[in-house]
């Protein structure tokens, strides 16, 4: 885990056009659709839409300090406000952070860096629940029983922010996977999966 906390400057998405590929996510299943949406747009730059089940998602290299940040669009979580996060995101572990406001990713992703690695779920300025896993971001050092009741916490409180998967932080692991249909987001941009190959977050 080699990242430095980040500023919210980090989320902020410039608006190149009137729409944008969004990543639809899949209920009970790691495929993805490809879809389109319209953000709305403030003083030059895309935002969430919580009205059309529209959030910004991010991924940030951790690795080797690179300072690639890959930015696009979800939709299928239902968060109403909010942000999670999270440092197992298969295959390469990037941080993956999905949320309402660039402030709430903020902190968020502060938090899982905080700790050396980890899940956390944020509204505002507070944190909800937290995993630490500050082995390599992917392994905790609390005991079993502490881990599956944290773990627990974490969906819980995604719920509780209109999150509707069964399995919020999974759904987030998997966000980053570029070799599973249809678009993915990685540290380099989004990915077509069927042409294997970046392609520009402008639809």
């Amino acid at each position: 885990m080699h990242l430095s906390p980040v500023e919210s400057a980090a989320f902020k998405i410039r608006a190149t056009g009137e729409r944008a590929r969004v990543i639809e996510v899949v209920s009970r299943q790691i495929l993805t659709r490809a879809t389109i949406a319209s953000p709305p747009r403030h003083q030059g730059c895309w935002l969430a839409d919580p009205s059309q089940d529209l959030l910004k998602a991010a991924v940030i290299e951790r690795h080797s300090r690179s300072g690639r940040v890959g930015l696009g669009f979800v939709r299928g979580f239902g968060l109403r406000r909010g942000a999670l996060a999270s440092t197992v995101a298969h295959d390469s572990h990037n941080l993956v952070v999905v949320g309402v406001s660039d402030e709430e990713m903020t902190s968020a992703a502060n938090t899982v860096i905080a700790s050396g690695g980890g899940q956390a779920v944020v509204a505002g300025n507070q944190v909800l629940a937290h995993l630490p896993l500050p082995l390599a971001g992917l392994m905790s050092d609390l005991p079993l029983a502490e881990v599956s009741k944290r773990a627990s916490a974490l969906d819980d409180a995604a719920r509780e922010l209109g999150c509707s998967l069964p399995s919020p932080m999974m759904t987030v692991s998997f966000l980053a996977l570029p070799v599973i249909p249809e678009l993915r987001l990685t540290d380099h941009g989004l990915i077509d999966v069927a042409l294997f190959k970046v392609v520009p977050l402008e639809a």
